[in-house]
């Protein structure tokens, strides 16, 4: 079942006896679980029946037991289990699955992986229970869903904006929603987030960051590369050289995939490349400029650099050092 069906379905107030949340990407389950620890239960109510574990000092006996009381002055109460991925003896949950009290609600979140698909219990908690997984976002999916997420707030953002939110945070979603609702009470007014509210509120550069150093590579504009590197140098929170050559790569790696496409057409780029028009252009630049032999050149070394910021074959050379060699390999 999806988030959205099961939120919906909480607020009209109908709930199941089991739900199991697990998965890779922890957002999702996040807003459920909060929903339901904040949310099901009136506050008159919660404080005696709302009943949270953390899987670390779970105790799968203690669980069962506060599943098997009745409510306090009220039709349901409502169990967490947090963390349950740190919970020893987990599966011996499973007579509780199989005969649940009508009037708990028992919560279970698995996060940042899932249970083994091979275990009776799982076979259990699917037959049984209302059943969630939330898979880590593609990358290919990302741009939709700052959009989304956007739209959702009431507002809209620009192309180029919601590139630097996805260059510089990643497939990060908890943290992509908190700096989105961090910008957007602060828009008094205002409707559309741009670049200009990336870097006041977020402290972003819309001049010297990921995306603007992938546009200096993409037209061979070394000038223009080294003047962003600088500042990443004098800057170093701004895009640590760990955290910029995977953006790299990742942008890379989807113009490089496009050469392996059967449809090769200009319809097919926009497609690959979400419709965004700075991206597109930003994708036949380094099409121009490199070719696919070249583009092959640039992931490579982007993989060789990467290694040696991380101190394979270097012994400690500064990374702004590293970044300007690596730009002169890629451009000479």
């Amino acid at each position: 079942m999806s988030v959205e069906k099961i939120l919906s379905a909480w607020k009209e107030n109908k709930y199941s006896p089991l739900y199991w949340f697990e998965g890779e990407e922890d957002y999702y389950i996040d807003v459920l679980v909060n929903y339901a620890e904040n949310h099901i239960l009136p506050a008159s109510e919660a404080s005696f029946n709302l009943t949270v574990f953390y899987g670390k000092d779970a105790d799968w006996a203690a669980v069962i037991n506060a599943c098997r009381r009745y409510p306090m002055n009220a039709e349901k109460q409502v169990v967490l289990i947090k963390e349950a991925q740190f919970m020893k003896d987990i599966d011996k949950l499973e007579p509780y699955f199989l005969s649940p009290l009508a009037t708990t609600l028992l919560l279970v979140a698995y996060k940042t992986k899932k249970l083994d698909k091979r275990l009776k219990f799982f076979k259990t908690i699917q037959s049984r229970s209302t059943y969630f997984y939330s898979p880590k976002i593609r990358e290919d999916k990302l741009q939709e869903w700052i959009h989304e997420m956007v739209k959702a707030r009431g507002y809209q953002i620009t192309n180029k904006a919601a590139i630097l939110l996805e260059e510089h945070i990643g497939n990060d979603l908890n943290r992509m929603a908190n700096e989105i609702e961090k910008i957007s009470v602060n828009l008094k007014g205002k409707n559309n987030i741009t670049e200009d509210e990336i870097e006041l509120y977020i402290g972003i550069s819309k001049e010297y960051n990921i995306f603007e150093l992938l546009g200096a590579i993409a037209v061979k504009d070394m000038a223009k590369a080294l003047k962003i590197v600088n500042y990443f140098e004098a800057n170093p929170k701004a895009a640590p050289m760990q955290a910029a050559l995977p953006a790299l790569y990742s942008s890379l790696s989807r113009v490089y995939g496009f050469y392996g496409q059967p449809d090769q057409s200009e319809s097919a780029l926009r497609q690959m490349m979400f419709h965004n028009p700075v991206a597109i252009s930003q994708a036949k630049g380094i099409m121009k400029h490199y070719g696919y032999p070249g583009i092959e050149k640039l992931l490579l070394l982007l993989h060789h650099y990467n290694l040696k910021s991380i101190g394979i074959g270097d012994t400690g050379t500064p990374g702004a050092v590293l970044m300007k060699e690596m730009l002169f390999k890629m451009m000479i």
